[in-house]
């Protein structure tokens, strides 16, 4: 068994055979002509012809594993626990394939599936990929508005949706904020396929409206199609700096091999082993480690539809855990402030036999130290925080347990995975020294399954990523590296923020403020906060001659923003100002501000307009900050 420093060498100088090797993971229908293509293109595995369907499910049933458990549904909110095997999976979304080719779907056409955390989410996406489809799953979180957006962009023949969710004591009915985003965009898909659910139906009253189980009675099952290594697999929508989410695309070669790998390397699950990946299918953990990881490995895989908290105690992790042997769990750190929070002493950790779990791995943001230790002095296992992204659809720094698990540094996700040749630069491209804080980048190519373009945007793709510092991608995060090769992620630099995981833009959140009628300019920025990481505030300035009650205008932009963003903003805050400080041409001073909320020290900006403003919005800050 090799190093890690002798693993991490291979990729780095030798990316073209360690990636060869690792696609001896899969199963391939006819081997790539070249691993990696060079620049400009970097595409992995050329030539090769696989599906990702048929490494996740079918092969898995024709290796002898069709009677092992591929997927558990555990949901305390509908008090249901199912267990589907790899057969039952395979008949599944083999039928389902079928539903969405009947009504016309072929490769290269997209879908928009908006589910809750239910069996069937995974199944459209497999589903999608055993044919060629290019899946995008939209959290169902998402206001109508939001969904929209996300229609226009994709142009997808079907959208896929279930009846509704329950999200603590509320029952959400997903059918009318579908049709209500179908209104609101241009484009109008074919088909809207509804799950329903028991507890909530949905009316199909519209044309193209179809019932999931009727469809799924009337389908015939279909193979898998053979596709490039280079197609598309699926789009991702993440916050951008603007109001225009950015669809980040991953192709099926170099996505299957490296989430294969990772399984293994990072987190030394096998086949057969029980892993936990708490999240949403709406975001990048949910695609990678709910859905396509686990079953590419032959692992299986969680579905939980329930919370850390309230469903129906802090216990509800620990119950999971020891009632399906759950060998090792992913989630957010805010998870864990959550439980924290309720269950200080760990005292219904207790309650559980807990003896098959060997380690919980934290990401989506930055894991505080104080966590770090309250979770590793209760759980007694390592506890390992890893640093990744939307776009990158795997770790980029982690302490791979599968190779050689390093000593860990609380507030450090360890060292650079095999694949990322990571750097520190400043402001001018240059590389600095040891514990020098920096811009984060990746050395280009970047390793298989990260993204590979933006949807029907190469130039924002280029700008986004590539134009800052030729021949690196740049990651948007500032931190440094200390002298032992350890990273340590400080925080963005854009202006997107990580509340409870989720990536959300301030700007366009600013967008909604500034369509207030009252409201002429205004700022929103992230602040710490204990359980959720970040938070939004706002700062805004009214139009002249308006006057009006401050906590009416809150009210009413609390309201605004749940409607066109969506709860998961978490946006309660803003406070009226005179005027928003700003460089003399005209740029707001967000990093100030910043500066300013979190009681961090700051320079006086020397373009500064006005620097007697700052005493005001220094009060305005504070009097918002949870902290």
């Amino acid at each position: 068994m090799k190093t890690y420093e002798e693993q991490f060498k291979n990729s780095i100088e030798h990316p073209e055979q360690f990636w060869e090797e690792a696609a001896k993971g899969i199963d391939w229908f006819k081997p790539c002509d070249q691993v990696l293509t060079p620049a400009p293109q970097y595409r992995w595995f050329t030539g090769g012809k696989m599906n990702t369907c048929y490494n996740a499910v079918d092969r898995h049933v024709k290796n002898g594993r069709g009677n092992q458990n591929a997927i558990i549904y555990d949901s305390p909110v509908t008090n249901t626990v199912t267990h589907i095997t790899y057969n039952e999976l395979l008949e599944k979304v083999s039928r389902f394939a079928g539903v969405l080719k009947a009504l016309g779907v072929e490769k290269g056409d997209t879908v928009i599936i908006y589910m809750p955390m239910i069996p069937e989410a995974a199944v459209a996406m497999l589903a999608c990929s055993r044919i060629g489809a290019i899946h995008s799953v939209v959290f169902g979180g998402f206001a109508p508005h939001e969904l929209a957006i996300r229609i226009d962009h994709a142009l997808p023949k079907v959208i896929i949706t279930a009846s509704g969710a329950i999200e603590g004591k509320k029952t959400l009915s997903y059918k009318p904020m579908v049709d209500k985003a179908i209104s609101l965009s241009d484009h109008e898909p074919d088909n809207c396929i509804v799950f329903q659910r028991e507890f909530i139906k949905a009316e199909l009253d519209q044309e193209g409206d179809i019932d999931w189980d009727q469809a799924m009675a009337d389908a015939e099952a279909v193979d898998c199609v053979e596709l490039e290594a280079t197609d598309p697999l699926y789009i991702l929508y993440t916050s951008g700096t603007t109001g225009m989410p950015k669809g980040v695309l991953r192709d099926h070669g170099g996505h299957a091999v490296a989430l294969h790998w990772t399984m293994k390397n990072i987190y030394n699950i096998d086949e057969g082993d029980v892993f936990w990946a708490a999240s949403d299918v709406g975001w990048v953990v949910g695609h990678s480690y709910i859905v396509y990881a686990p079953l590419l490995k032959g692992a299986t895989t969680i579905i939980y539809e329930g919370k850390p908290i309230g469903t129906p105690d802090a216990g509800a992790f620990w119950r999971v855990i020891s009632q399906h042997g759950v060998k090792c769990l992913f989630t957010a750190p805010t998870a864990f402030r959550a439980i924290k929070k309720e269950d200080p002493k760990g005292e219904f950790y207790t309650k559980y036999d807990m003896s098959g779990f060997e380690c919980l791995y934290l990401a989506g943001e930055r894991t505080d130290p104080d966590t770090y230790h309250w979770a590793t002095n209760l759980l007694n296992v390592p506890v390992i925080d890893h640093w990744w992204q939307t776009e990158t659809a795997w770790a980029i720094v982690a302490n791979c347990r599968g190779i050689e698990q390093l000593p860990i540094k609380p507030g450090s996700p360890t060292k650079s995975v095999p694949g990322y040749d990571v750097r520190i630069l400043d402001h001018e491209g240059k590389e600095v020294g040891a514990n020098v804080e920096g811009n984060i980048v990746v050395k280009l190519p970047l390793p298989p399954g990260t993204l590979v373009t933006l949807w029907k945007n190469k130039e924002r793709f280029n700008q986004s990523y590539m134009s800052t510092f030729p021949g690196y991608y740049e990651t948007s995060d500032g931190g440094f590296i200390d002298e032992d090769g350890y990273v340590f992620v400080m925080g963005r630099m854009d202006d997107v923020i990580n509340v409870a995981g989720h990536r959300l833009s301030t700007g366009a959140m600013e967008e909604v403020i500034a369509n207030h009628p009252d409201i002429a300019e205004c700022a929103v920025i992230g602040t710490e906060e204990k359980l959720k990481g970040q938070v939004p505030v706002g700062l805004y300035v009214l139009k002249a001659g308006v006057e009006r009650d401050e906590e009416e205008i809150r009210l009413e932009l609390v309201k605004m923003m749940r409607e066109q963003i969506g709860p998961i903003a978490c946006f309660k805050e803003a406070k009226m100002v005179k005027r928003l400080p700003k460089t003399r041409s005209g740029k707001i001073l967000r990093g100030t501000m910043r500066s300013i909320a979190g009681g961090k020290a700051f320079n006086m900006p020397s373009t500064i307009d006005d620097p007697t403003i700052l005493d005001e919005i220094k009060d305005a800050l504070l009097a918002m900050t949870p902290n």
